[in-house]
């Protein structure tokens, strides 16, 4: 096993949240997967989530460690918003990975064991052929995980707002673009292929020195991989270390990193998502958007004074 890793200087200070609006006829019910779940490489300083006027809510763990809310809607506009202050690290991802050897299924732990197997979205068991003739002579371990991420990156197409729920990674695979959210299921399926244990990951990622000259702020979804007793996160959307990755949820696939999960008659009807660099202190949970405040969305990261 790996000897502990230490936890980074947290030294950016990030505003993440949301604001979602569903509209319900008849009765519903939701299951919201908003809050950044407990990581060493990020600290909430404040948060507050306001879920509708009063509505019943109830809430688990889920279990893959999810912070899940379960809230019986109301009929008509049901308003919920997720606003929080979270100090991040200014070091990218991986920053502090040595060489991670690969371990057996023999040897895994057992709770990771069921990353390996193929699940709804990440259907690696119709693409091992694919896989082994692909990436096969790849050394195996991180160097084919990379490969594996380099090969999406730089042979599929990213649009936005092409994503769709029916697709698996056999189906993207066909299709030849789509989300980031079928970037990191085909990461997922092929990784499983060699029996490394991959899970589906979503959270915020704001553009901290990496400017974005489309300004999209949305919900993020990549990929972790257990390498050598540790989950080492593999983005095949970027193939880049990014700065300042705030987890929200995991899982196997989507099913289980969704933000909501509708049951009954509901729509979402408005869906706004935020994650920028702020000054430390001068913003606060609730307050109004204002981005005139941002420090991101450049090459240069600028870290907090005193820290």
């Amino acid at each position: 096993m790996a000897n502990p890793v230490p936890v980074p200087k947290l030294d950016v200070t990030v505003r993440v949240g949301c604001n979602l609006t569903y509209e319900v006829t008849g009765s519903a019910m939701l299951l919201l997967n908003l809050r950044p779940s407990p990581n060493r490489n990020h600290e909430i300083v404040f948060e507050a989530l306001t879920l509708g006027n009063n509505l019943p809510v109830e809430q688990f763990t889920d279990s893959h460690g999810n912070a899940v809310q379960r809230v019986v809607l109301a009929p008509g506009s049901n308003y919920f918003r997720h606003d929080a202050i979270v100090r991040v690290s200014s070091r990218p991802d991986n920053h502090d990975l040595v060489d991670r050897a690969p371990q057996t299924a023999a040897s895994l732990p057992p709770a990771v064991l069921r990353y390996t197997l193929p699940s709804r979205y990440c259907d690696s068991d119709k693409l091992v052929n694919f896989a082994w003739e692909k990436f096969g002579t790849v050394e195996h371990g991180w160097t084919r995980v990379q490969a594996i991420s380099r090969w999406i990156h730089d042979n599929f197409e990213y649009r936005y707002m092409s994503g769709r729920s029916d697709l698996s990674a056999w189906d993207v695979l066909q299709r030849g673009y789509g989300v980031c959210r079928d970037f990191a299921h085909l990461a997922i399926a092929l990784n499983r292929c060699f029996n490394v244990p991959a899970r589906y990951v979503t959270g915020h990622l704001p553009d901290i020195g990496w400017p974005d000259p489309e300004n999209h702020m949305d919900f993020h979804a990549y990929a972790e991989v257990y390498l050598g007793g540790e989950w080492l996160t593999t983005d095949a959307r970027f193939h880049a270390p990014r700065i300042g990755r705030i987890k929200v949820a995991c899982g196997q696939d989507a099913v289980d990193g969704a933000f909501s999960t509708i049951y009954g008659g509901a729509t979402l009807s408005f869906f706004q998502v935020w994650a920028y660099q702020v000054e430390r202190g001068t913003v606060g949970v609730g307050d109004d958007l204002d981005f005139s405040r941002r420090l991101d969305n450049q090459w240069a990261v600028r870290t907090d004074p005193d820290l």
